[in-house]
């Protein structure tokens, strides 16, 4: 289990790459409507029908959904698990974030239609910051082993 994280912790910019900087700006407007958390990565399913990928390191890509959930079997996920993961998308994009029954994804627990994205670093800990039109999510990594605290936030005067 991850420490939790430390108010006295120092969270410094991280200056990211010229492929994440595309990514980030491909996800602005986007509503996410929920994650699933797989080994090293966290995949983002967007409203857009794109899967935002996070990495444990910070790094990023973005597929469109229905493509990246394909290349996610493998050695760690089966077939069966692999259409369980395609089958949530679905139910996330066609109802919304709220919809109930899925297997594997979570739906997001607020509206976050993005804004802005920032990247920040404590050592091998990463801080992803989601800020959105009437709710955050903050997510923290921590590298060893990949572990992904997650955090959904709604402005004050959304709550």
């Amino acid at each position: 289990m991850p420490a939790p994280p430390s108010s006295s912790q120092s969270w410094l910019p991280v200056e990211t790459s010229t492929y994440v900087d595309h990514v980030i700006k491909h996800v602005l407007g986007a509503a996410v409507l929920g994650w699933v958390v797989i080994d090293d990565a966290m995949h983002v399913l967007l409203d857009v029908g794109l899967l935002w990928t996070i990495y444990v390191n910070g790094e990023m890509s973005l597929m469109a959904q229905g493509v990246a959930i394909e290349d996610l079997e493998g050695n760690d996920l089966g077939h069966d698990e692999v259409l369980r993961l395609a089958s949530d998308a679905q139910l996330l994009i066609s109802k919304g974030r709220e919809v109930t029954g899925l297997y594997r994804f979570n739906g997001a627990p607020v509206d976050c239609t993005i804004i802005a994205v920032e990247v920040f670093a404590s050592g091998g800990q990463r801080r992803i910051e989601i800020a959105g039109d009437t709710s955050d999510i903050e997510i923290e990594t921590f590298p060893d082993p990949p572990e992904f605290n997650i955090q959904a936030k709604p402005h004050a005067a959304n709550v």
